[in-house]
């Protein structure tokens, strides 16, 4: 899958989700940090990339409407959010991207469960 990592996830994440085979870019290794939310997933559309951010912005379907996208993850951490949290959010969106496709689709991921949303319209799922 080919991913983009806003400037909010460090390099860490980006290894991990290499190690798992994917093709990873960073909104900050492309010089892209403080870009505006409309032209970043614009960006990510162009370039055939799914956003994976800590955005919550980008969770709002009326806004970034997901059937548009090649996909939208928003991670979602504690208040206090550690490394560990963010590494074991990663290693369930991993699992995710093993289980289903995401283009299309904007899921909410917390450490050990995905959240599924398509467009407003449609219905949403579990994964």
């Amino acid at each position: 899958m080919k991913l983009k990592l806003d400037e909010n996830l460090g390099n860490r994440m980006a290894t991990l989700l290499r190690l798992a085979g994917h093709d990873v870019a960073t909104v900050s290794g492309q010089g892209l940090s403080s870009t505006p939310d409309v032209q970043l997933i614009d960006i990510c559309r162009n370039e055939g990339r799914c956003l994976v951010t800590l955005d919550r912005g980008f969770g709002n379907r009326l806004r970034f409407k997901p059937s548009e996208y090649y996909g939208i993850v928003v991670i979602r951490t504690p208040k206090q959010t550690t490394p560990t949290d963010l590494r074991e959010a990663i290693e369930t969106l991993i699992l995710g991207l093993e289980q289903s496709e995401i283009t299309g689709k904007l899921w909410i991921v917390q450490r050990g469960s995905i959240q599924e949303y398509r467009a407003i319209e449609e219905e949403e799922t579990d994964i």
